[in-house]
């Protein structure tokens, strides 16, 4: 149940990483750094969808665990582009609110895969 909501929490964010990246470069100034935020933001939910398919638990957990790094990236560079006003408050509070609950179902879902014993 929970992975479900991962995917389809992740996949929603994907889409909207990637609607206010093209935003950005169409209305704003283009910036390299938008294709960090990109990488990120996406990556989240395709590692998420990758551990589906895993081998094993340790690479089930390890997808997780990438997925949830690539959280922290995003939150980094969101909070860089408000600092730097390419993102408006309100654009970055939108964001960093959906990636924390994502990063939090993340955290759980790797806490236990790694307390249940199979």
């Amino acid at each position: 149940m929970k992975e479900n909501l991962l995917i389809d929490l992740s996949k929603q964010f994907a889409v909207e990483i990637v609607n206010l990246c093209m935003e950005i470069k169409e209305h704003r100034k283009s910036n390299v750094l938008l294709n960090q935020l990109l990488r990120s933001g996406t990556s989240i939910g395709a590692n998420i969808h990758e551990a589906n398919y895993a081998a094993s638990k340790a690479d089930f957990i390890n997808k997780f665990q990438i997925a949830l790094k690539e959280c922290y990236e995003t939150d980094y560079w969101l909070d860089l582009f408000k600092n730097t006003k390419m993102i408006t408050e309100d654009e970055y509070e939108t964001m960093f609110s959906h990636c924390s609950k994502i990063r939090k179902l993340l955290i759980a879902s790797v806490t236990t895969a790694k307390n249940n014993k199979e």
